[in-house]
């Protein structure tokens, strides 16, 4: 990310714009203003923090004009500006924009003001908008492409003084899935492990790595699809000794075979990964696993496959047979169905 390097060069403006659906992103960047901004005695006396779904903006902006208290510096983060997109606000707060303009074209010297802005899209219409992306220090905060979660990862470990090979980056996204919090909780607790004395390796990311059930459930996919269904059915069996709800999997299981069908249709149509996962509004790496595995499918086989889910999902709701039963029967007719 550029703006944590100018972070960590003490490069600070007067105006940041943090916005997008990546909430770890958005979190990230303010602990490392903070970081950067102030020392920990400073924190009580220079900090503060609005939400302006509660609060007029000018009542943070007297704030903002507001001279910092023992220290060179404040800041202060307005979160969920609504008024920068095109949605209604539901409050009935009125904030005064024009002010808001005002300080924006002169900001105070010395106050960091960071508007936190957890939207997919602002409304570029707007005056306001174009005036502090103009002025301010910008961040969209959308998903990570394969190549930058991974150049993240690499980054994340080594600030802990660990490396990581290409081979077990794969396995910990395989196995974590692509939620930035936790694959951040999960680098850290594998940094930690090694620490430093030897790099991470794919049987190191195995052992300390905890399964999401998404991954889970491609695991198990991928076993039935590979000829492996007396491993498939233990990962089943064991998702229910961790109390997995039966009608959780075959859920999570048809939005896994949604997703290749997808994935298979908008690849035939010249759609790349990137492309898919963005009309999808999925992360990149699943489009990557489902490419792959779609691979293993004919459409006769994906079509009878959602005719199956269909099936189970009905036999769910209204049938008396027993729920983890339903699931064992699905798995048992996909099996018969991959070895035609």
């Amino acid at each position: 990310m550029p703006i944590w390097k100018k972070l960590e060069q003490k490069q600070l403006s007067a105006l940041y714009l943090l916005y997008g659906t990546e909430a770890f992103l958005i979190h990230e960047t303010k602990q490392r203003l903070i970081q950067s901004v102030l020392t920990e005695e400073e924190m009580d006396f220079n900090f503060s923090s609005y939400d302006l779904e509660e609060t007029p903006v000018e009542t943070a902006l007297e704030e903002a004009e507001t001279f910092p208290f023992m220290g060179e510096k404040k800041l202060v983060i307005l979160n969920n500006p609504v008024f920068l997109t095109a949605e209604r606000s539901k409050d009935k707060i009125e904030h005064n924009i024009k002010k808001l303009e005002e300080y924006i074209a002169n900001p105070a010297p010395y106050t960091i003001l960071v508007f936190s802005a957890p939207y997919e899209k602002l409304d570029e219409r707007k005056k306001i908008t174009k005036l502090l992306k103009k002025n301010a220090e910008v961040m969209e905060a959308n998903k990570l492409s394969d190549k930058e979660l991974k150049s993240w990862l690499r980054s994340r470990a080594a600030a802990s003084g660990a490396q990581i090979d290409e081979e077990a980056l794969d396995h910990l996204l395989a196995i974590a899935g692509t939620d930035l919090m936790m694959l951040a909780s999960e680098m850290d607790k594998l940094a930690l492990y090694v620490s430093g004395a030897q790099p991470i390796t794919v049987d190191i990311v195995d052992q300390l790595t905890a399964r999401s059930l998404e991954q889970d459930i491609f695991s198990l996919v991928d076993k039935v699809v590979t000829g492996q269904a007396e491993k498939a059915f233990r990962i089943y069996y064991d998702l229910l000794k961790l109390n997995e709800e039966p009608i959780k999997i075959l859920a999570v299981i048809a939005n896994q075979f949604r997703l290749i069908y997808q994935t298979k249709e908008l690849a035939r149509k010249g759609y790349g990964q990137q492309q898919i996962a963005s009309f999808l509004k999925v992360h990149p790496f699943r489009v990557k696993l489902a490419a792959g595995q779609a691979r293993s499918f004919s459409d006769e086989q994906l079509a009878a496959i959602m005719m199956l889910l269909a099936n189970s999902d009905l036999d769910m709701k209204t049938s008396a047979m027993a729920k983890p039963l339903i699931v064992e029967m699905f798995l048992f007719k996909l099996q018969s169905l991959m070895s035609r």
